[in-house]
Parts: C-alpha cells; structure tokens; sequence
C-alpha cells in the first residue's frame, strides 16, 4: 500500500510513519518550517530515511502544482494529513499563519486528493475545537466552540475535508487528537517544556497555578488506532482519540519530578490564560466500539518511556 503522511518529521506524523514503513511504502512530506527547533525534526527524519520504505519530499503544501506531481508520481491510496500549524498560545500572536498552513493547506491537499481519487483520506483534529464544555468526558456530538484561532482553523478545516469528500469515491475520517504526548514530542508542548526546563535547572511558566486538567493521550495508542483504520469501513465519521482520564497539571508534576528523580524547581505560577481551555476530558467509547481499541496506555508507563528517551538522546 501506498501512504502520504504529511507533517513527516512533525511529532505525531513521525511517529505514524515509522509504524507504517513495516508494513508499507510510505512519502513523507514536510517544509520544515521554524515554529519550533528544526533540528529536531532534522533528527526524526533521520532516524526515518534509515528505513527501505520510506521516501521524503520537503515541499509547502500551499504549491498546487508540486502537490499534484507528488501524487502523480507517487500514486498514494491513502492520504494521512497530519500536518499544520500547532499552539494555542501562538496562533493569538499570528493568526495568519492558521489560516495559511491549516484552512488553505487543507483546502488544496483535499483538492489534490480527490482529483486523484485517493482510496481513503484521514485527517487529524484536534480536542480544542470543543472549546469550554460544561458536561463531561465530550462525545462527539457534542457543540463544538472554538476558543482561539487555532481551534477555530482546524473546525474550518475539518468542514473542508466533510464537504469535499462527502457523496465522493473517497472515503474520510476525521480524528480529534487529545493532548497527545510521548518520546520525541514537541518541546514547545508542556511535558517536554518542562523535561528541558528540569535538565537545564531553570523555571517555566505554569498556566492557572497548576489548575488545569488535560486528557494526556499516550502517542503508540494514538498510532495503534490510526494504523486500525486502514482496512475499517468508517466514512465520514468523526472520533475523539483520548484515554478519557485526565489528570490535574500540579500531579503530572509530582509525577514527572519521582520519575526524573530530580526535584523541580518552582514554578512561575500565572493566571488563568486567554484562548487556553480549563479542561480536556474527551470519551473514548466511539473509538472501543467501531475501532476496536480498548486498552489505552497508563500514564505513569507513558511518562516513565518518555523520560527514558529523552535522557538518552535528549528529545
């Protein structure tokens, strides 16, 4: 089989390809931009472009027409859009930058896609376009509402890949991510802010006084159920993809600090911040029924193998 992942050498998109080179021929895509650290995603591509299976192009999805070689070329069955501008924080400072790499990004790759009639197209979402919810944990059905710019481009996005493969040959799935977190993870994402923060001896900010609540998702589950997908009947379906436990900030802490073995240091405490959610507490019932997924990753084995690679090459 024949897979695209865009948004290759990004944390999840990394993770996904080296799952599926296994099993099949897989065409990375990423334009490496400097949201975060490049050498990082220059070290996951690395470890990537070791395998028979896996071939890479550095591209701006924005280019319609590079695009439409690729696929051309490549002949994909199947399409994992992964890829897209990250971070709520962010996208309050450069909004533009949401609309260009997640809204018109997606836009033109579902082009692409169905004038090439892919097999199937997968597109990843995420919890925050739930926004605040006052009952919980968040079904699918739930009304969603978008907080900051980020949410609100990948709602806008989720409709583009609904109204352009809807009555199409192409089948489509949409997946809201929940706090997805492991080895090689983002370090502009909060575990591994604060696994840089413990090794270099200094303070990070901590959001609501260590308040908030997050549904922490362990990244071989999230792989594992995608990887399910790939011979599952489940058009135009939304799911949440969530271990559906989620844990108060100040504990994670305490864990993070017994497992490291090291104390931390004080933390800044801020306040409550514009754009972020209080709570992220998703059901994952839809993904143990239809997927067949049912045993979710421990957080405390999560954060042990997570701290376990990062000592050892610093990611």
């Amino acid at each position: 089989m024949n897979i695209i992942i865009t948004g290759s050498s990004g944390f999840i998109g990394f993770h996904l390809a080296k799952y599926l080179i296994k099993k099949n021929k897989v065409l990375g895509l990423d334009n490496h931009n400097s949201y975060y650290s490049k050498s990082i995603k220059q070290k996951r591509l690395s470890i990537l472009k070791r395998k028979k299976n896996f071939f890479f192009k550095k591209i701006n999805l924005i280019k319609k027409a590079k695009l439409e070689k690729i696929f051309k070329d490549f002949k994909p069955d199947i399409v994992f859009h992964i890829a897209g501008q990250p971070g709520v924080l962010y996208s309050l400072k450069n909004p533009k930058s949401y609309t260009i790499n997640n809204v018109h990004v997606t836009k033109n790759i579902c082009r692409v896609a169905k004038k090439f009639t892919i097999k199937k197209f997968i597109y990843a979402s995420s919890s925050s376009v739930y926004g605040d919810q006052k009952k919980f944990p968040i079904k699918e059905k739930f009304k969603t509402n978008p907080k900051n710019p980020y949410a609100k481009t990948k709602l806008i996005s989720e409709k583009i890949v609904t109204k352009s493969f809807t009555k199409h040959k192409t089948q489509f799935i949409i997946f809201r991510f929940f706090t997805v977190y492991g080895p090689y993870g983002r370090p502009d994402m909060f575990i591994h802010k604060l696994l840089n923060a413990i090794k270099q001896n200094r303070k990070i900010k901590l959001h609501n006084n260590g308040l908030n609540l997050r549904d922490f998702t362990y990244i071989d589950d999230v792989i594992k159920i995608l990887n399910l997908t790939l011979n599952k009947n489940l058009n135009g379906n939304i799911y949440n993809i969530c271990r559906s436990s989620p844990i108060i900030t100040n504990e994670l802490i305490s864990l993070i600090s017994k497992i490291y073995k090291k104390k931390i240091k004080v933390l800044q405490k801020t306040g409550f911040i514009k754009g972020e959610m209080y709570k992220t507490h998703g059901s994952n019932k839809e993904i143990k029924k239809y997927i067949g997924f049912k045993k979710f990753t421990n957080i405390k084995k999560g954060i042990q193998e997570t701290i376990k690679i990062f000592k050892k090459i610093n990611i």
